[in-house]
């Protein structure tokens, strides 16, 4: 098979779903996604032998995300990526906008504080370098609205319409630090919305709403800019491989429909994790009252009760 400079594949048959996902993994990516597994099933493993909970929905919200990475990035689903827009597009809200979410409900860090040992007095070891990050200014910048939701915006617009995608897909590196990106800038924005990790900025439930449906509506409209668009946008998919047979513009037109429609599946899957977090919130909040007022007697009540008694009497 054929094979330029970066790696793209210039006799590839027709896509077919069967064909996108068989095995053509990207060595960086595979064992990056291998690291992060066996990292956190260490973690795992590390409170269960110590006798600690950890949630089973966290673990299997973390290893489907992984796999989420692996899958369009382990397969061919990768090398129709480099010339077909459409493919690309997969890759691209999938990596930036649904891996991020599980990975994030995975709760990665929180487990990392709980199952990394304490360094010696005096030393700083991984857990303390953790924390250290998590209490950094850069941290705090990195996670605000004010940062995020432009660079989330800015990864779709600055991107294709600018000739830097274009020049990062001109080669290797250049491709796999454009996924990367993506990846991090989804965690970057979705962490403070509805991580369940520590984290600098962790707004209120409804300040939670609007930040996230501040950024949506941007991917829809870029979308919508690629389905109306009548001549190919990114030189990079202008001309595809023959052995593909599509027309350039009708692939493009599908990437912008696969834009449009994706914008709305993190809005519902984080909208879900929030609602449940916030009545989660609530119940331990009722328990923690409940806790305190068999302690002291319900003296809350009591003195609310006292001040109804005292207004009763200076009506009278």
């Amino acid at each position: 098979m054929d094979h330029s400079g970066h790696g793209m594949m210039t006799d590839l048959p027709p896509f077919t779903l069967g064909r996108g996902l068989e095995w053509s993994a990207d060595p960086f990516f595979l064992v990056a996604c291998l690291l992060g597994l066996g990292l956190y099933g260490w973690g795992v493993v590390r409170l269960r032998r110590r006798g600690d909970a950890w949630p089973v929905g966290r673990t299997v919200a973390y290893v489907i995300g992984v796999l989420t990475v692996a899958l369009v990035m382990c397969t061919k689903l990768n090398d129709y990526g480099m010339v077909m827009f459409s493919v690309h597009m997969v890759q691209h809200m999938v990596i930036s906008m649904l891996s991020p979410i599980l990975i994030l409900l995975g709760g990665p860090i929180t487990l990392a504080l709980r199952a990394l040992p304490v360094a010696a007095r005096g030393r700083k070891g991984p857990r303390e370098l953790l924390l250290a990050l998590l209490h950094s200014r850069y941290l705090r910048v990195v996670t605000h609205p004010a940062f995020t939701i432009p660079m989330f915006v800015a990864s779709l617009y600055a991107l294709y319409f600018t000739p830097l995608f274009d020049f990062l897909m001109g080669s290797m590196a250049g491709h796999i630090a454009m996924m990367v990106h993506f990846l991090a800038v989804g965690l970057v924005f979705f962490w403070p919305i509805m991580g369940v990790d520590p984290g600098p900025n962790r707004p209120g439930y409804l300040m939670r709403m609007l930040e996230l449906f501040a950024g949506m509506p941007f991917h829809a409209f870029f979308g919508i800019a690629l389905m109306m668009a009548t001549t190919p946008m990114v030189n990079t998919f202008k001309n595809p491989p023959a052995s593909l047979g599509i027309d350039a513009l009708t692939d493009q037109n599908a990437a912008g429909g696969i834009a449009w429609a994706f914008s709305e599946v993190p809005s519902v899957l984080v909208l879900l994790a929030l609602l449940f977090q916030w009545y989660a919130s609530e119940q331990r909040q009722a328990r923690r009252k409940d806790r305190a007022a068999e302690r002291d007697g319900d003296k809350e009540l009591e003195a609310y009760n006292a001040y109804l008694a005292s207004l009763n009497a200076r009506g009278n």
